[in-house]
């Protein structure tokens, strides 16, 4: 087994996002406009203790379980988009240093960053493989107790900002593309070379660029276990719940500025019921299915991360990419039916119950991993499955 031993609850103080969601939700309309790291929900983040917050306690994190993980990410996502997309990206990273990188040399680097609150990125793309992040062109190379790499990434979110990008690559010029491993590049060792742009429709804040990345760092910052195990066990379980949860959160900021402007319907009536609140009624059906699903899979993970497996079955991986399928939809859903309960005003760029950054948002889930990719691996997973 190469998972690392660590407790899912820990007895010390739980984290307070509430200076984070607040910072975030107060800067998140700048940092849409203007394409920018929402810097100041990163700095609450940090002085919240919450970037180290999931790392084990006995290196200075608070193992924050996967339920409370996503109950942040949620509250991020419903203040700002952007900002809580940054605290589940980074979280997906420091979860694989928990589960897989607690001991020896790299241990010590996980103590430095939990106690630096440092920002973790990954660089899990390679403009030559089309997006699959389960194969790689890249290697390491051995040079002395030191290792060289150098991988053209068509997306590195935050990349400029983070303190450390984790990288998958082949683990020798020699090794199969599918036999890959993680490096932990820490900034101060790497050089990051721009080789595109990030203006698009959503999720602007998470300033998502391509670069060239070229890292000379040592050797011990090569995650011991093999990368396969790396994805199963945490990165593609947390990124999909903590993703979901963040989209959750887009999806209580839309149901909430529909919910202001049906109740405002209904005093200008007379407190009569208003025809739109049936409408709201329907809607809100469709967001309790969503935070259902959200919740009886975090649940289903935190279920399987207790039995210290090293990796699921099939029909864990089969749920958990069902679960960003589905959420991928239920926002676009959700966001589109309280732009049309909230009508003009919600269509208006310069009004409170502007639905234009929500709805722009919404659209990302679907092409972040692309949706006909998972379509694809649970094709293949439905073949290996045996049994229901």
């Amino acid at each position: 087994m190469t998972t690392t031993s660590a407790p899912i609850v820990s007895d010390s103080a739980r984290p307070d996002a509430s200076a984070a969601v607040a910072a975030a939700a107060a800067a998140a309309d700048d940092v849409d406009r203007n394409s920018r790291f929402p810097s100041e929900a990163v700095d609450a983040m940090r002085s919240a203790g919450l970037l180290s917050c999931s790392l084990p306690d006995n290196l200075g994190g608070k193992s924050a379980s996967i339920t409370e993980l996503a109950a942040i990410a949620r509250a991020l996502g419903s203040a700002c988009s952007s900002a809580g997309m940054v605290f589940a990206m980074h979280h997906t990273q420091a979860l694989s240093l928990r589960w897989h990188g607690s001991g020896g040399d790299l241990g010590d680097l996980t103590r430095k960053i939990a106690n630096e609150e440092s920002l973790l990125a990954s660089a899990t793309t390679e403009i030559s493989t089309g997006g699959d992040v389960r194969t790689s062109s890249c290697a390491v190379v051995a040079d002395g107790d030191h290792i060289i790499l150098e991988k053209n990434a068509p997306v590195i979110s935050y990349g400029q900002y983070a303190d450390y990008i984790c990288t998958t690559a082949r683990r020798s010029p020699d090794s199969a593309p599918t036999d890959q491993v993680l490096v932990v590049c820490p900034q101060s060792d790497t050089e990051l070379e721009k080789v595109g742009t990030w203006d698009v429709l959503g999720f602007r804040g998470t300033c998502s660029p391509g670069f060239l990345l070229r890292t000379r760092t040592a050797a011990t910052n090569v995650v011991p276990a093999e990368y396969a195990t790396i994805s199963a066990h945490t990165m593609l379980p947390t990124s999909h719940t903590l993703w979901a949860s963040v989209w959750l959160g887009i999806a209580d900021a839309a149901i909430a500025k529909a919910r202001k402007q049906v109740r405002a319907a209904a005093r200008k009536a007379g407190n009569s019921t208003p025809p739109q609140a049936a409408k709201l009624a329907d809607l809100m059906v469709i967001h309790q299915r969503f935070a259902s699903s959200v919740t009886q899979e975090v649940a289903r993970y935190e279920t399987f991360l207790a039995t210290g497996e090293p990796e699921p079955t099939v029909g864990f991986t089969f749920a958990l990419n069902n679960l960003k399928l589905d959420s991928s939809v239920a926002v676009v859903d959700v966001v589109a039916g309280a732009l049309a309960l909230c009508g003009i005003s919600g269509y208006r760029e310069d009004h409170p119950a502007s639905m234009g950054r929500l709805l722009r948002d919404s659209f990302g889930p679907q092409l972040m991993v692309s949706n006909d990719r998972i379509r694809a691996n649970n094709a293949h997973l439905v073949l290996a499955q045996r049994g229901i």
